[in-house]
């Protein structure tokens, strides 16, 4: 997220209402993809030993785009409310810095 490869995408409109999460076109990019489903899947990342549960120092949560125009049929943008859950907005809607 730091690095803009990742970020928030809206709200699944299932039970629990998960957050979702999406790439961006300056990951692909960076990467040479021309599309997501370029990407390794987990396995061949596991035995490549390139995935870690460990959270790099000083890793920061930059606050959503807004973006919806990407938003799946199944989604609903992010709002205040949301981001505050996220623990990205202080109560009251000021960006935690």
């Amino acid at each position: 997220m730091e690095a803009g490869f990742v970020r928030f995408r809206g709200r699944r409109r299932t039970p629990g209402r998960p957050v979702t999460m999406g790439t961006t076109r300056a990951f692909l990019d960076h990467f040479g993809l021309e599309d997501i489903r370029d990407l390794p899947g987990l396995e061949e990342l596991r035995g490549a030993g390139l995935l870690s549960g460990r959270i790099p120092p000083g890793f920061q949560i930059p606050l959503p785009l807004n973006d919806d125009e990407d938003l799946a049929d199944d989604e609903d943008p992010l709002d205040a409310a949301d981001l505050e859950d996220l623990g990205l907005l202080t109560p009251g809607g000021k960006h935690d810095e």
